[in-house]
């Protein structure tokens, strides 16, 4: 990714609020560019923790990251950290949160971040599936709201799923597109609100069918991996994506499929809900369908 500090910006300043997985990458991604980044999370030290994390999984992966390795404390020292969310967002032009998935906690962060933000500021959700119509009256301005919803920014999935709400003004949603094209990703557009955006939703059917097969006993998930690595050539299969991503976080966004349709067969299994009742999140507890620092799916010996 070109960095795009000699191009004029869409926008000056961003605020990332929440510092998990995702949004430590956005942050980083955007301060490289050349915005003014500033950083929110209830949690004290999160940003710096995600990084670490994040960085000890990458370089056990042996991924090559978007922004190369000799950057990525430079890129650090520019996300500028706060403990006030007031502070975080007051000059922001775009503020964006990646919270859990939950949308009491969503609505409940969007009504302070409404009122804390400048009116002009864009309010947007990096939420893995709810649509921002959802929450777009929690804000206070349902006319600058959007979904913005990123992948694995940093091995390279350089695409942004993007939606306006019930009563997004246009230009709204073109500076969010303006904004993406920025920092060098794709913009995926969803012309009508939809539950899951674009590719997000064919990866929840990935997701649906291999964690029914495995939570009903028909395969071992190690084997869904080693399918899945080999045909894509990628270095992780479905389960590895899970425990990356958060199993309680998976099991969050399924149950929103679920409450939409009231299908048993959008019910994620209870073998996910046992693994997260024991703890078992993933890479972030260190273990979940895996045991990390060391994954099986990292071993040479995986694929015999």
């Amino acid at each position: 990714m070109a960095t795009k500090k000699s191009a004029k910006l869409p926008l000056k300043k961003f605020a990332m609020v929440g510092t998990g997985i995702q949004g430590t990458q956005i942050a980083m991604i955007a301060a490289r560019t050349g915005y003014e980044v500033t950083v929110f999370d209830a949690r004290e030290g999160a940003f710096r923790q995600t990084f670490e994390k994040l960085r000890a999984d990458l370089k056990a992966k042996k991924v090559t990251p978007l922004i190369p390795w000799n950057q990525w404390e430079a890129c650090a020292r520019k996300v500028r950290q706060v403990q006030d969310l007031g502070e975080a967002v007051k000059e922001a032009d775009l503020v964006l949160e990646a919270v859990p998935e939950n949308l009491e906690i969503k609505k409940k962060v969007w009504k302070e971040i409404g009122a804390k933000a400048a009116p002009g500021a864009i309010l947007a959700t990096n939420s893995s599936s709810m649509p921002v119509s959802r929450m777009e009256t929690a804000g206070g301005r349902p006319e600058q709201v959007l979904n913005i919803h990123f992948y694995f920014p940093m091995q390279g999935v350089n695409m942004v799923d993007i939606m306006g709400g019930t009563r997004t003004r246009p230009e709204v949603t073109e500076k969010g597109i303006a904004w993406i094209k920025s920092i060098g990703f794709v913009p995926l557009t969803v012309k009508k609100e939809l539950l899951g955006f674009c590719f997000n939703r064919v990866w929840r059917a990935i997701k649906r069918e291999t964690l029914y097969m495995w939570g009903n006993g028909f395969v071992d998930f190690m084997d869904v991996d080693r399918a899945w690595m080999i045909v894509t050539r990628r270095k992780e299969g479905p389960f590895a994506l899970m425990d990356k991503v958060g199993l309680d976080v998976i099991w969050d966004i399924e149950m929103v499929y679920y409450n939409d349709s009231k299908d048993p067969k959008d019910h994620p299994p209870r073998a996910l809900k046992d693994m997260i009742d024991r703890g078992e999140l993933g890479m972030k507890s260190g273990k979940g369908f895996y045991t990390y620092p060391d994954p099986a799916f990292l071993s040479p010996d995986f694929f015999k």
